[in-house]
């Protein structure tokens, strides 16, 4: 039986220490997305298809659907998800909020496993990735 209902969007927010500059800079470069997430092929224009390396889950295509430079940058990921990036200037600190959407309860990824089992462990992992890894690069 399909339900059709999504399931909820995965939201992680930060306050880091860093000038907006500093961030968008981390977000929105391929150089800078490695540093604290993964390699990929990125390039900030609307339109640009890109390659994420995901490691041992392969590479996933992806495509940037939003760019407004330094608040926000967004792109396709795989054939479900959106992810997106927003950046807030507090005047030498930065808010950092990451936005993964596209969850759907009734499909399966690429990989063949199912939304709901992948989100659970995907947000799990948005939450080291954002809490952990992109200050301890940023506030450097």
């Amino acid at each position: 039986m399909q339900t059709n209902e999504p399931l909820q969007e995965i939201r992680q927010t930060i306050i880091l220490n860093a000038p907006i500059e500093k961030v968008w800079k981390a977000v929105s470069t391929a150089e800078g997305m490695a540093a604290w997430w993964m390699p990929s092929t990125f390039e900030p224009i609307i339109g640009h298809e890109f390659i994420l390396h995901a490691g041992p889950y392969g590479d996933s295509p992806c495509k940037v659907t939003e760019l407004d430079p330094p608040n926000k940058v967004g792109f396709n990921w795989g054939k479900d998800w959106q992810l997106t990036f927003e950046l807030k200037d507090l005047g030498g600190k930065t808010e950092f909020t990451l936005i993964h959407s596209g969850w759907d309860a009734d499909k399966v990824t690429e990989f063949g496993q199912s939304h709901q089992a992948v989100r659970g462990f995907m947000n799990g992992g948005w939450e080291k990735i954002v809490q952990e890894k992109l200050p301890s690069v940023v506030e450097a």
